[in-house]
């Protein structure tokens, strides 16, 4: 049977903004791939995604892009874990 979180979301891009925002340090996309078990190329299309709604941004430091929360991101990732609370 599925969890019932997947009925409410989709579970990758869910589960980043979630691990972003209980990691407080800044990541990259190869660790948050990991984290959310995901390939690579699949946790950029959906941070890509988050970007463009402005829940991500990214901070180039030397080759790695570093992945924070904005404002507005957080505030999703907070609604979301809390719904995931309430669910289980």
């Amino acid at each position: 049977m599925k969890d019932n979180f997947d009925i409410f979301f989709r579970r990758k891009p869910a589960l980043m903004l979630v691990s972003l925002k209980k990691n407080t340090r800044m990541r990259y996309g190869s660790i948050l791939a990991k984290e959310v078990d995901c390939t690579y190329s699949h946790a950029v299309k959906i941070l890509q995604t988050l970007e463009d709604l402005k829940l991500v941004e990214f901070e180039k430091k030397g080759r790695i892009k570093l992945i924070r929360l904005t404002k507005k991101g957080k505030a999703v990732a907070d609604a979301i874990d809390n719904i995931q609370d309430l669910i289980r």
